[in-house]
């Protein structure tokens, strides 16, 4: 009896130390401006707000500057990406290559450019900043060939708005509160994104926390979304019906004219 109180005391007295330093840890309440984003026919984009405060044990705040990362991305899903080759004149699939963890959108932002806050190690660990978003591929690759269609598809997904990267893009007021205004562009894939917030001090990641947003159709697209999707059949079956009647009617107002 005495050597089993003696081993819950040594042990109390073990975590106390993990228990005492994770207490003094400061925690993150983050928001967003919009937990769901419906897409219609006049959606053009939008500007989604990630802010929130920090919450400092004791209210009192570090003498060492601590930054702020933002990270809003989803839905993550397989690709395959094929690369062209001109022969003979003609432009023809030479190689492709099929990625399992694709992100259909990525945007970060952050109060200092990436390599100011974190090292290397630390950024891949969690995946902040496009250069180390992990896109695994299916299949054993070449390294060379990997990092060839992986700059490939992040230079697409930038000209069209899908990825996204701003070291400026999150203010801190104070030291306590921070805000930064993702834009969200109107080509953006539906579904569940997350948006994630980062407490980084001398390389070293405090707090993690995040919030879920719902991007989805809506009206008469949802309607349209939902009856391919359950009714595949009868919808290309509709689809067909209405090429034919619309290619009937175009070519009876010409022959008439």
């Amino acid at each position: 009896m005495i050597i089993a109180r003696a081993l819950i005391v040594g042990l109390a007295l073990a975590l106390l130390p993990a228990t005492a330093v994770h207490a003094a840890d400061p925690r993150l309440v983050p928001d967003v401006s919009s937990r769901a984003i419906d897409i219609q026919y006049s959606f053009t984009g939008e500007e989604l707000l990630l802010f929130g405060a920090i919450l400092y044990p004791g209210q009192r705040l570090p003498n060492d500057r601590a930054d702020i990362v933002v990270v809003l991305k989803g839905p993550v899903r397989p690709i395959i990406l094929r690369e062209k080759r001109r022969v003979a004149g003609i432009w023809v699939n030479a190689n492709s290559l099929r990625l399992r963890t694709s992100p259909g959108f990525y945007a970060i932002g952050s109060s200092r450019p990436i390599d100011k806050i974190v090292d290397e190690r630390t950024a891949a660990i969690f995946e902040l900043g496009l250069a180390n978003l992990s896109m695994s591929p299916s299949g054993f690759s070449e390294a060379k060939k990997l990092e060839r269609f992986e700059a490939g598809l992040a230079d697409l997904y930038r000209r069209i708005g899908l990825f996204y990267e701003n070291p400026a893009a999150v203010e801190i007021t104070e030291g306590v509160l921070y805000r930064a205004r993702i834009p969200v562009p109107a080509r953006v894939p539906v579904g569940t994104y997350r948006a994630e917030t980062y407490l980084i001090s001398r390389g070293r990641v405090l707090a993690v926390a995040s919030r879920d947003v719902q991007i989805r159709k809506a009206g008469f697209e949802r309607f349209v979304a939902l009856a391919a999707e359950r009714h595949g059949f009868l919808y290309g079956l509709s689809a067909v019906l209405l090429s034919l009647v619309l290619g009937y009617g175009a070519s009876a107002i010409f022959r008439r004219r």
